[in-house]
């Protein structure tokens, strides 16, 4: 691509050849973000100016990204963002990539949110759970995001800043460093079984971190870690609400109902899946 006169529409039709010859499956979509994305435009920018000539050193940003990504690195931490409720989130290497599936638990969640109530998010990543929480739900939330990732934290600080908010992070090992009481408990955990992890997509098992992945061999270590002390850090009547894996939310259910929850119910996303189990704690 590089070394020759090349128009804009003409380096994103270059860029969709190479990722189908490399089995990226939304091939023409990704070439064209990934060209959005280094050379600076908007949609509608590019609309206007495809047949100019795309500036050199564009050209060679793009043909390494092209590379990156047939390489299957995730295209969001080529270009350094991922969607995720309408928003773009800051994630890299060492953060686990917001997920539409997760965009279930926030919508399982928001209507329980009343002003001035106080969120916990365990395993907080780039922070979208929380954030989005915070920017969607009524006025006067109070949020704490806590992640065992330094890395982890560090995108989500980013976040923090990007969308101005005031929530709290802290590094801690679930709710190790946490004290009071809140009103809403969230949680993506790690939930993948060990042994399935080889079987991920590359782009997962060989970009992602596992740290945020190995819900060890069955997958549901850390709800029964969050499910036997989240009482001692929910209000009376606070509710705690988690992210599942596909078919993991009988068995998570099945945890919060032992742990002495109550009016669980489960959610499921778009494509039909049992994505987000929720409860009450009673005292």
């Amino acid at each position: 691509m590089a070394g020759k006169s090349v128009t804009h529409s003409e380096m994103v039709r270059i860029g969709t050849r190479l990722l189908e010859e490399a089995g990226i499956p939304a091939a023409a979509y990704e070439a064209r973000e990934l060209y959005l994305r280094t050379a600076g435009l908007s949609l509608s920018d590019y609309a206007l100016c495809r047949t100019e000539e795309a500036e050199a050193e564009t050209a060679l940003r793009y043909e390494e990204r092209i590379r990156r990504r047939s390489d299957r690195e995730p295209l969001q931490y080529i270009t350094g963002f991922a969607p995720f409720y309408g928003r773009d989130f800051r994630v890299g290497p060492g953060v686990l990539i917001p997920r539409f599936d997760t965009e279930t638990l926030v919508s399982a969640v928001l209507p329980k949110l009343k002003e001035g109530m106080r969120i916990l998010d365990l395993c907080t990543g780039s922070g979208c759970v929380l954030m989005t929480l915070i920017m969607e739900g009524p006025e006067g939330l109070i949020g704490t995001g806590t992640d065992i990732s330094d890395e982890a934290l560090r995108y989500a600080g980013l976040n923090r800043e990007r969308f101005g908010l005031g929530v709290d992070l802290l590094k801690s090992d679930l709710f190790e460093s946490v004290s009071g009481r809140y009103d809403l408990i969230t949680a993506n955990p790690p939930y993948i079984r060990t042994g399935e992890i080889a079987a991920l997509d590359r782009e997962v098992r060989d970009y992602e971190p596992h740290l945020a992945l190995d819900g060890d061999a069955d997958g549901l270590r850390f709800y029964r870690r969050i499910c036997s002390l989240a009482g001692q850090f929910l209000k009376d009547d606070g509710w705690l609400a988690f992210e599942t894996g596909y078919d993991e939310a009988e068995d998570v259910g099945k945890l919060m109902k032992d742990a002495g929850f109550a009016g669980i119910r489960v959610f499921r996303d778009e494509a039909g899946l049992e994505r987000a189990v929720i409860g009450e704690r009673h005292v």
